[in-house]
């Protein structure tokens, strides 16, 4: 197989990913219980068709075609979870950008200087990139919730449930330009 062109078996591993993801589309503006409900009826046999396509196929165990279907086949039961439950995206990608910042920046956390110094570093990075996923201004957000905190605290013994981004005021959303 010349470079950087694929097998059919590859070929038809992407068509079968492809007809995953052209649904998902279709079902992203649905509600969790909706977007369920038809992954069940429509996306449910297309990973029945992959999976029995998987397991008749055969290649080098070290191969990237070997490598994937291998791959495939181990984690099925984790692939196949998001079925149940119309919150979960069939990819991860986004939860791949969220943590990108903290690839970047991890050598700036070897100067963290003390375990409890980077441990602040990451948890100001996770209330950013959650204030991101949640549509809101990270600056807004964090000056609501460093000024909000304290008084809660001392009034309210579940006051961290009072500051998820879900109870945020409206002056911490995000202007989209």
């Amino acid at each position: 197989m010349p470079k950087g062109k694929r097998s059919p078996t590859a070929e038809q591993g992407v068509a079968y990913c492809s007809q995953l993801f052209k649904l998902e589309e279709k079902f992203k503006d649905l509600s969790p219980e909706e977007r369920k409900e038809q992954r069940l009826k429509q996306e449910k046999p297309v990973l029945d068709a992959m999976l029995a396509w998987a397991n008749t196929r055969n290649a080098a165990p070290k191969s990237k075609l070997g490598i994937a279907l291998n791959y495939l086949k181990s984690q099925w039961d984790d692939l196949a979870a998001y079925l149940q439950d119309g919150r979960i995206e069939l990819s991860n990608n986004r939860a791949e950008r969220s943590i990108k910042p903290f690839v970047i920046s991890r050598k700036n956390f070897l100067f963290a200087n003390t375990a409890r110094g980077a441990k602040s570093s990451a948890v100001m990075f996770s209330l950013i990139e959650t204030a991101k996923e949640n549509g809101l201004d990270p600056y807004r957000y964090l000056t609501w919730l460093l000024n909000e905190a304290p008084r809660l605290a001392i009034t309210d013994p579940d006051w961290a449930a009072s500051l998820v981004p879900q109870y945020a005021p409206a002056l911490c959303k995000a202007h989209l330009t």
